[in-house]
Parts: structure tokens; C-alpha cells; sequence
């Protein structure tokens, strides 16, 4: 293992079985955080050593917190009239942000709380929530655990998928963005909610500069509807008026995965979940000062969600929210390093498009030295381009390693980390590479050699909530099948190599195969379909299918695409490219084999990319067992070599130039 930075920007080396750190402890037990004598001197958690050290004192005794509730009453205390939340309506460079306290933040909070009790929500009872980036998403995510189970859902999802999660999730209540000219969330929450029969209150929130007054007149079909800002106000922001007692083993959130159309996917995080990464985030930060963190990601993300919420209240830090759209506000992003100046922005997550797309903004005049690091996470980073956009712009970029059903974390990448890895076991967590055959682990994988990871821990989830998605999500003994393939070094890291399962992701978000293979199977013209990612340099991937036709069909490429869009209630899951093939690929036991067609279609987007370009070159690929994917190229023209070098660094596959 090479242990050292991963760039020549403030490099320091390390010798092999330095543990690749700045700081070397004293072997023994690790003390518990003392919250009154922070910032420590030097990270508390730099190695394998650090985390077995730390696990010594039990978890309980680390962690004293169990739910989400009162960790966020604990910040309210703590830091009191100090900025928690600056919400950018606009995006604009100069523009006054709305300021929320860490009190307002808790009374808003306990607030929510009050009204969806007075509503009828009780500790087993879902509020869907379906909102863009306001502070009032915050209220009701961690409002509606408080009294109940939060239900965060993609305002992005047409009307039919939305009515199938709020009906999966057994939602009484409903809170969205009241009718604006800018979005259209309130007519699809309306058309769903009309749909959905147990839900009797919607909650609209009547954000000005974004929506209009008048939205409450309109048609409200079975449910009532109240307005989300006034009816809080009159609520208690002192306490709970239910006297909830909270344990870890509640169930707080259900998220939405995935899944085939008409039966969701949902995740069921507990509070003992969320107040255990929130207290994790503590230790992780321990070294710092409190500073500020932009956020862009939607809050319906896990990431977003935990991370840059209840894990940033938890350490105090102050959350620019960079307008509803997030990273997607095409003026927010023009001024993206402007805001990075105005509030001393010192780190923020993203998915590996907004980095692509922040690579071609100009700094300009903008003094960007407060930012030192990006948490990058969702989907692979390409290790060349992760190289070029930190010696642009200065800062680390940290790979981590998670996913809904483990509370956003399974491994997090300490300050000094080998190239590739995505970092450290979490801990009191447990991550194991094993050879799987169904449910059975077949073989434990030694250092090196890679196999499925299996995940245990506080931080993994409960379970879905259908039975039916259950069935396969375990191995042996309460081990967490993840579906990602990987191996670990000695030096404790963690390093991915591929999936087994079969999930696209774009852009961070997944899409179930399933979704475009159900379409395509019953058009008259397809025998059979398989869907897999398509290699993107900008989203990582791209939904499209590979398809063999019924003899004599002369169906077209366009034809089935529009199936099946006409069809499919996910947008994002249009194929954007169909592929006809004679035969699919087989295994030994006659099941399709993707791995070979993702090779395909890859070795086919290279080599398209560079005929576009009219450069010469031969192509093969290799399914590596350490590495996955791995192609070569070999350029006709020596001369061309650093230029294929970047037309190929955004692509997640490994790729050899010679």
C-alpha cells in the first residue's frame, strides 16, 4: 500500500505501516468526547487502531443519545442564538439569507412535533414528505419523527410513483410546497394525495417568493388542508405536549430505494440509527472548530438528510441551503464560489456530477481558501479527474463509502488515506468480504482478494418495510448484503470493485433494472431485455437496455424508447440508448450475464468517443477480480496519449492509455 496523500498538494510521506496518518496515539482505550474541551489537538480517529481503541468503552457510554429528537434538543441548548440554517431563496450573490438559530431551530422542531400529534400522528404512523431544500423540510423531517415516522419522498417522481410510496408508507399526513409558478410539486402531491385514502391532512407550505397565496382555494378533494407556517405558530415549542418517550429501536424514517412499479421500496431506519450517526459525526469532527457546510444535496437523500442534517446539528455546524434546487439552480451554481467566499464555506458533499460541473465554473475573484475539504459520495469517483480537480482548486476531495440501509455510512475516509480506498470500517461496526451463494456465506475472502461486503452495525437498518424485499437483503446471522463487491487491505481500508447487484446509478440516485426491463418485456416486439448503466463521463451512468427482438420485428431503437417512456412513472429511468443483440451473454447455469455487456457497452462508448474526435486507437477490456472493469486503449498516435488520457478520466471504469 502506497500511504501517502493521494495528490503533490501539502503531500506529506509516509513509510508502509505508518497507518497512513498524520498522528500516532498511544495504544489503550480511546476517552470519551468531552463536549466542554473541544477542539481537540489532533483527530481522533486517523487509523484502524484509533477505531479499536475507541470501541473499548462501550456504545452506550460513548454515545449517550438514542434518538434524533433530543440530540437535536441537546444542539438547540448548546448553541442556542448561533446560526444554524442561512436558506438562499435564490441563489443570488448578494442576496440576505433567511437565518434560522439552533433554538428557533429546536422550538420549529418541537413545534411540527405538536401539530402532527394534534393531527393524529402517534408513534407508528408515516408523514410523507415531499419538499425541496427549505428550512421548513428540516422542521418536518425531524418534527415528524418526533411524533411519528418521516417519510422524505422525491418531488421529482410523477404523481402515480409519489401516490404508490405515500400508500406503502401508510401515511396519515402529507406535507409539500403549496402551488407555485416555479415548481410543480402541488399539483402532483394533490393528484396523488386524491389517491391515496388513508391520508387525511395535507400541509402545504406557502413559502413567499416561491408560491402563490392563493394556492389554498383550489379544489382539496377528501383531505384538509392547512397551511404548514401558520398552523405550527400556534403550537408549544417548549416540549412535546404527547411526553414521547423515545429508544433506539423506534422506528424514525422509512426512505424510499426503489423498487418495480407498484410495490416501493422502503428502508426502515430507526432513531437509535440516526442519533448514533449524529453522535459518530461528534468524533469524526472532534479536531475541528465549528465552521460551515453548504449544502445542495436534496434532503430526501439519505446523505443530505443525515449528513448535512442531523449529523451537522449534532457538531453545531451553521448549513448554508443553497437555494430549493440545490445544486440543480442554474444561478445558484453560476455563483457557486461566490457563496463559497460570503460565508466561509469550509466543506460540502456532492455527488460526482456537481464536481464535474463546478470543474468548468471559474473561480474568478473569488477566495475560495476557507474550503479545505468535499465529501464525495453516491456513485464512484474517477480517481484521475478526483487528481485534477484537487491540485485546481486546492482542497481534498474524501471518498466515503454508504447507502440508505446503512444510515449513509459504512466506511468514511480518514484525513490521510491510500488512493482508491473509500476509507475505515465505521466504529462498532463490522464489514466482512465473503463469496455468497443466496443467503450463505461460501467462503470469507482473505486480505486482497475481493468478495460481496457484508455490513453489521448501529448505523444499519431494520429492515424494509415489505417482507417480500426482506427475503434476499440478509446473509447468515444478521450480516447486511450491501450488493457491492470489494476487498480490504491490512492496513484496515476498504477499497470497491464492482456491484453484484444489478442497480444504475445516475448522478447518485438508483434505478432497479426492472423498472425498464417490466416495459420492455411486454412490447410485442421483445423476446427479452436487460437493463444496465450506460457509461456517462457526467452522470457516472445512464439508464439503457440491451434487447433481442422477436424474428422479423422491425422494431426501432426510438420506438421502444418511447414505450417506454409512455409507460414508466420514473422518469429518471428512461433508457437513453437501446441496444439490439442476437443472443444474450450466459452464464454456466444459463443466467444472463450483465458483466459482460457492461464490458460491451463500454469498450463501444470509448471507442465511439474517440472516433468523434478522429483519433486512432485499439480498445480491449478485462473483468478484473480486484479491479472490475478495466480497460486498455492503445493510441496509434503516441502524441494523442495525454489527450485520450482526459477525454477518459470522467468515466467510473479503469481505463490504461498507451
Amino acid at each position: 500500500m502506497n500511504c501517502q496523500r493521494k495528490t503533490s498538494l501539502n503531500a506529506t510521506q509516509f513509510e508502509p505501516g505508518s497507518h497512513c496518518r498524520k498522528y500516532q496515539s498511544e495504544p489503550g482505550e480511546l476517552p470519551l468526547i468531552d463536549q466542554s474541551q473541544l477542539p481537540t489537538s489532533e483527530p481522533v480517529m486517523e487509523t484502524i487502531a484509533d477505531v479499536e481503541a475507541f470501541e473499548k468503552t462501550p456504545l452506550t457510554e460513548q454515545f449517550p443519545y438514542t434518538d434524533s429528537y433530543n440530540l437535536i434538543m441537546n444542539s438547540a441548548d448548546r448553541f442556542g442564538d448561533k446560526a444554524a440554517l442561512e436558506f438562499l431563496l435564490q441563489g443570488l450573490p448578494d442576496e440576505p439569507p433567511q437565518t434560522v438559530s439552533f433554538a428557533e431551530l429546536g422550538a420549529q422542531v418541537t413545534r411540527t412535533a405538536n401539530l402532527l400529534n394534534e393531527l393524529g400522528v402517534t408513534a407508528d404512523d408515516a408523514v410523507s414528505i415531499i419538499l425541496p431544500i427549505l428550512p421548513q423540510t428540516h422542521f418536518a423531517i425531524w418534527g415528524a419523527q418526533a411524533a411519528g415516522i418521516s417519510n422524505p419522498i422525491n418531488p421529482m417522481l410523477e404523481a402515480e410513483h409519489i401516490a404508490e410510496i405515500i400508500t406503502a408508507a401508510n401515511a396519515k399526513i402529507v406535507i409539500c410546497l403549496a402551488q407555485s409558478e416555479h415548481i410543480d410539486i402541488n399539483e402532483k402531491v394533490r393528484a396523488a394525495v386524491s389517491e391515496c385514502a388513508g391520508v387525511t391532512t395535507l400541509l402545504e407550505v406557502n413559502l413567499p417568493g416561491l408560491c402563490n397565496q392563493e394556492s389554498a382555494e383550489l379544489s382539496k378533494g377528501n383531505f384538509d388542508i392547512l397551511d404548514f407556517d401558520s398552523a405550527i405558530a400556534k403550537m408549544d415549542g417548549t416540549s412535546l405536549t404527547s411526553g414521547r418517550k423515545f429508544s433506539g429501536e423506534m422506528k424514525a424514517a422509512y426512505f424510499h430505494t426503489g423498487g418495480t412499479t407498484g410495490r416501493p421500496k422502503l428502508a426502515q431506519l430507526t432513531h437509535g440509527n440516526m442519533a448514533f450517526l449524529g453522535q459518530l459525526m461528534q468524533v469524526y469532527t472532534a479536531h475541528m472548530e465549528r465552521h460551515t457546510v453548504l449544502c445542495g444535496l436534496p434532503l430526501f437523500h439519505i446523505y443530505g438528510c443525515i449528513i448535512q442534517g442531523v449529523a451537522a446539528f449534532a457538531v453545531g455546524y451553521r448549513i448554508v441551503l443553497m437555494t430549493p434546487g440545490g445544486f440543480r439552480s442554474p444561478v445558484a451554481m453560476k455563483n457557486f464560489w461566490n457563496h463559497i467566499e460570503r460565508f466561509q464555506v469550509k466543506q460540502f458533499s456532492a455527488v460526482p456530477t456537481v464536481l464535474m460541473a463546478l470543474a468548468d465554473i471559474p473561480v474568478g475573484d473569488a477566495d475560495i481558501s476557507s474550503l479545505t475539504n468535499i465529501n464525495s459520495g453516491a456513485a464512484p469517483l474517477s480517481l484521475p479527474f478526483e487528481l485534477s480537480f484537487e491540485k485546481s482548486f486546492g482542497v481534498e476531495v474524501g471518498n466515503g463509502y454508504g447507502m440508505t440501509e446503512t444510515t449513509a455510512l459504512i466506511s468514511r475516509a480518514p484525513l490521510i488515506q491510500p488512493p482508491g480506498s473509500v476509507g475505515m470500517r465505521v466504529p462498532y461496526s463490522q464489514i466482512r468480504i465473503a463469496h455468497v451463494d443466496g443467503t450463505t456465506v461460501t467462503k470469507d475472502c482473505p486480505l486482497g482478494e475481493s468478495g460481496v461486503i457484508l455490513v453489521k452495525g448501529p448505523q444499519v437498518f431494520e429492515g424494509y418495510k415489505s417482507n417480500v424485499d426482506n427475503a434476499s437483503a440478509w446473509v447468515e446471522d444478521g450480516w447486511f448484503n450491501t450488493g457491492d463487491i470489494g476487498y480490504m487491505d491490512a492496513e484496515g481500508f476498504l477499497y470497491l470493485s464492482g456491484r453484484a447487484k444489478d442497480l444504475i446509478i445516475r448522478s447518485g440516485h438508483n434505478i432497479d433494472p426492472e423498472l425498464i426491463e417490466e416495459p420492455l418485456n411486454v412490447h410485442a416486439s421483445v423476446v427479452t431485455s436487460i437493463a444496465i448503466g450506460l457509461p456517462d463521463p457526467y452522470a457516472g451512468e445512464l439508464p439503457m437496455a440491451y434487447v433481442v427482438k422477436v424474428a422479423g420485428s422491425n422494431a426501432t431503437e426510438q420506438e421502444l424508447i418511447e414505450h417506454c417512456a409512455s409507460t414508466m412513472s420514473e422518469r429518471a429511468a428512461i433508457p437513453k440508448r437501446i441496444e439490439f443483440i442476437d443472443a444474450m451473454p450466459l452464464t454456466a447455469v444459463g443466467k444472463i450475464f450483465r458483466p459482460t455487456l457492461r464490458q460491451k457497452i463500454s469498450k463501444q462508448v470509448i471507442l465511439e468517443l474517440l472516433a468523434r474526435k478522429s483519433i486512432d486507437a485499439t480498445v480491449t477490456g478485462e473483468l478484473e477480480k480486484k479491479r472490475g472493469l478495466v480497460l486498455s486503449i492503445d493510441v496509434a498516435d503516441k502524441a494523442k496519449i495525454d489527450e485520450v488520457k482526459k477525454l477518459v478520466e470522467g468515466y467510473i471504469f479503469i481505463s490504461e492509455v498507451n
